[in-house]
């Protein structure tokens, strides 16, 4: 068995991911607020599978093939045509279970389309929902890792670059990271790490403020929350399914 250890890059904006080679890595997918959140919560309360589109016009003509519930968000709010939106909370087992979820949001999705057109052969996505099932999965696997954050319109967020750090912080020791990207992220989440949702909210982070403006303050608290939806969202041909069956 190799000694070698597998690299570890984090890439903090979309507009930064040419620069990687997602080719030969696991690229994890993140976006805390909160598609891959809400992708936690409906696969690990039983959905058979959502398929993720990259635009709203898309989402409707293959929700109605499917016969599927339609979902999804532009700037945080339900977009227009689609049937539910991208809380968590809309998503209980009761609901989804056994069902198809095809979902669109404002930056998620469109980062996934681009991992794949960029060459990505394995992704998964994450959030702190999800974040053990993530950490163990990426050091089973022993591979070469991108954690991608969707950041908001290109631009840089604090919750995602957390995430990245939380995940850094768990599993470094196994991996051979030179990336400054990745040791700022780690930093950012020790920081924080007292209080995640009290620290956004002090640094007056962009997103809290996109969403409290809509009074959806439970849904950051939720998904700022590690293990509540231990799923492993893998994309799978066009699909992402539950990894832990």
């Amino acid at each position: 068995m190799s000694n070698i250890k597998p690299s570890l890059y984090t890439c903090l904006s979309p507009a930064l991911l040419h620069l990687y080679d997602v080719s030969d890595s696991i690229v994890v997918i993140i976006d805390v607020l909160r598609a891959t959140s809400t992708i936690a919560t409906a696969l690990y309360n039983g959905a058979k599978e959502i398929i993720p589109i990259d635009n709203v016009a898309e989402c409707i003509k293959i929700g109605a093939e499917l016969n599927a519930i339609t979902a999804g968000e532009r700037d945080g709010q339900v977009a227009e045509g689609l049937q539910y939106g991208n809380s968590p909370f809309e998503y209980p087992s009761s609901f989804i279970a056994g069902k198809t979820l095809v979902l669109t949001t404002t930056n998620g999705t469109k980062l996934l389309h681009m991992a794949l057109a960029n060459g990505a052969q394995e992704i998964i996505t994450g959030s702190f929902p999800n974040i053990s099932s993530v950490c163990n999965y990426l050091l089973s696997k022993n591979k070469n890792v991108v954690l991608a954050c969707a950041a908001w319109k290109n631009k840089i967020n604090i919750e995602d670059s957390l995430f990245a750090g939380a995940v850094v912080n768990r599993i470094k020791e196994r991996f051979t990271i030179q990336c400054d990207s990745a040791q700022l992220a780690e930093s950012l989440f020790m920081t924080a790490r007292p209080d995640l949702y009290e620290f956004m909210k002090e640094r007056n982070a962009t997103h809290y403020h996109r969403l409290t403006k809509y009074h959806l303050e439970k849904d950051i608290r939720y998904c700022l929350t590690e293990d509540v939806a231990p799923s492993l969202p893998k994309y799978i041909d066009g699909k992402l399914v539950n990894g832990i069956v």
